[in-house]
């Protein structure tokens, strides 16, 4: 079996599979103080729970954007598993072509979402993933990987409202009802939900006109399922969508 680890600003991914069908997905804190041991404790953990054991994998993959806690994750994989992980990174093979200024550069998570959607829905195609940030990666119709844009995460923006003003205060992440909000809760859900929703829409169209053609939208991360179904653009929702790239680019590399 396959064991895939996201690593992302919030939360880390733990997948499993069984040659292509992923079996377990658990999601643990990103903690950046928590030493190699402690995360080999919750790999064993989480394997106990879905009833599996460390035993049964003879490979891993890593994708990280937090590199101090690639370093112990890593670790922890070494102790549980008692193998060397594959980390994505400059010199593995994906089979995506980066044609933006500094290639080596691209965030690991930006390729595996890419790789990901390459593989299962072609090209053209545009890859958003709300996590901490709102990341939008564009593929053209050669399949490469041309650039995109970044945002602020919607739980980031709604943080700051309540964080910055005196009388706003915190609210639940759901869509309103109407777009005019009557109380200052729909107000604000208007805002940061459907508001984030017409930003998607109009980057998905502006994204077609350039490139003169419609694209498959995928969308993954957290917040998708709470932004995503107000969009007026058909739009794919794939939680495993980095797990999936993770497993591509695995067997690229075996």
């Amino acid at each position: 079996m396959l064991l895939v680890i996201d690593i992302g600003n919030t939360n880390i991914k733990f997948g499993l599979f069984e040659k292509e069908e992923l079996v377990m997905l658990a999601r643990v804190s990103t903690d950046r103080t928590k030493t190699a041991d402690e995360f080999a404790g919750e790999i064993h953990a989480v394997f106990g729970v879905y009833g599996y054991d460390e035993k049964m994998i003879d490979g891993c993959i890593i994708s990280s954007v937090v590199p101090q806690v690639l370093r112990t994750v890593k670790a922890a994989v070494k102790t549980t598993v008692g193998i060397e992980p594959l980390v994505v990174g400059p010199g593995i093979k994906t089979g995506l072509n980066i044609k933006i200024d500094n290639p080596s550069s691209t965030g690991a998570d930006l390729v595996t979402g890419c790789v990901a959607a390459l593989n299962l829905y072609g090209a053209p195609s545009v890859v958003l993933s709300l996590g901490t940030a709102t990341t939008i990666i564009v593929l053209d119709k050669s399949g490469a990987m041309v650039g995109g844009s970044i945002a602020p995460g919607v739980s980031i923006s709604m943080m700051a409202l309540s964080d910055k003003t005196a009388l706003l205060p915190s609210v639940a992440m759901e869509a309103p009802e109407r777009v005019i909000g009557r109380n200052t809760d729909e107000c604000i859900r208007s805002g940061v939900v459907l508001g984030n929703a017409c930003m998607i829409d109009g980057m998905i169209d502006r994204i077609n006109k350039e490139l003169g053609t419609e694209c498959t939208v995928v969308a993954t991360g957290g917040i998708a399922q709470e932004i995503i179904p107000s969009c007026t653009h058909d739009i794919i929702i794939r939680d495993d969508l980095m797990l999936q790239g993770l497993r591509i680019i695995y067997e690229k590399n075996n």
